[in-house]
């Protein structure tokens, strides 16, 4: 059945209870929009969605635990319910690992995205928000990044979500009723600021900052910083980091982009300002109240000095821009950790309140 071409009311969300996903729903519970859910759970839990729908105070339209490779699965989803369109976060995301999985990397990333689109075809379902990163700029330089620059992935997962942008490319190019909007996001940060939402500190350390919410609380006892003769101002590499509640509301506001003119879009969400490694552990540290030790080790073999996004593109055309500071994922980060030192498993102190 053809879907309508208005905004969407229900949205599937791909890696819904991931740290990314899990934010956007909660966005998107927020709106009013339907929101069914689809996650294997290899890095998230269940857990993660009760919380989701207690910050909302609305259920989430429905739940499948499911591997999106499983195009069987994947479609009794879309059987049960009218998806107006696809939000897809789910993937590897971690830099270093994926340079000792890239099969399982290429497996998840590109394979999932294939598969889901497959699926999206046969249930007629033309609009996509794909999840992508500003790594595949890789080493481009050291100025702010627009669209137009020349993408040179560096990393294994870096290179898998630039491939997936080409497929996405190809398919708009060969179909000319398929919409998709793909998000370049800088490094995500932060959690909800009600503390129920976060990085699971259980998990293997993906972000510097989430690193640092880890260390904080005692786990590991020094920090490693990984190069300090980088080209930069202090010699330590430099990021664009965005909290992840714009980086929700960024991908919200895309789904009231998704009509109208089909095709692909591609837009970066960022601040335009780049935090190098030393100053945001004097941030992470100014927050916490303690001086948080590290030690220097060598550069990895993916890492580049330098990303930071230029986000004037979507500003311009929707009006967005990052509003939280560096300053407040920080704070955020600290407090989920403070409140969930054992994760999303039975903490040691509850969270009290939806504020």
């Amino acid at each position: 059945m053809a879907r309508s071409e208005s905004v969407p009311a229900t949205v599937l969300v791909t890696g819904g209870a991931g740290f990314l996903g899990s934010h956007a729903c909660v966005e998107f519970l927020d709106h009013g929009y339907e929101v069914v859910v689809v996650d294997d759970y290899s890095r998230s839990t269940p857990q993660v969605l009760t919380r989701v729908e207690r910050i909302a105070g609305r259920f989430v339209g429905a739940v499948y635990e499911l591997d999106i490779r499983d195009r069987h699965a994947l479609s009794a989803v879309f059987d049960r319910h009218s998806v107006d369109a696809v939000v897809h976060f789910a993937a590897h995301n971690a830099g270093g690992a994926s340079a000792r999985m890239p099969v399982p990397y290429y497996d998840v990333n590109v394979g999932g995205t294939t598969a889901l689109l497959h699926t999206m075809q046969e249930h007629d379902v033309r609009r996509l928000v794909y999840a992508s990163t500003y790594a595949v700029y890789g080493d481009a330089g050291p100025r702010p990044l627009d669209e137009a620059t020349p993408a040179r992935p560096v990393s294994l997962y870096a290179r898998s979500k630039w491939l997936c942008e080409q497929i996405l490319a190809d398919v708009c190019r060969y179909r000319d009723d398929f919409t998709v909007l793909c998000l370049r996001h800088a490094t995500p940060a932060g959690a909800h600021p009600s503390g129920l939402l976060g990085e699971d500190p259980d998990a293997a350390p993906d972000s510097l900052v989430q690193a640092l919410a880890k260390a904080a609380g005692g786990r590991p006892d020094r920090l490693r910083v990984f190069g300090a003769d980088h080209p930069t101002p202090d010699g330590t590499s430099v990021r664009d980091y965005l909290h992840v509640m714009d980086t929700a509301e960024a991908h919200r506001i895309a789904l009231d982009h998704l009509t109208g003119r089909p095709g692909m879009r591609v837009y970066n969400l960022g601040t335009g300002r780049g935090s190098s490694t030393l100053e945001t552990i004097a941030v992470f540290s100014r927050t916490c109240g303690s001086p948080l030790p590290y030690d220097f080790a060598p550069r990895r073999p993916h890492e580049v000095p330098e990303l930071v996004a230029d986000p004037s593109a979507v500003a311009r055309d929707w009006g967005w821009r990052a509003t939280r500071t560096l300053v407040d994922m920080c704070r955020d980060a600290w407090h989920f950790r403070q409140l969930n030192p054992h994760g999303y498993a039975e903490s040691a102190r509850r969270p009290d309140s939806h504020d």
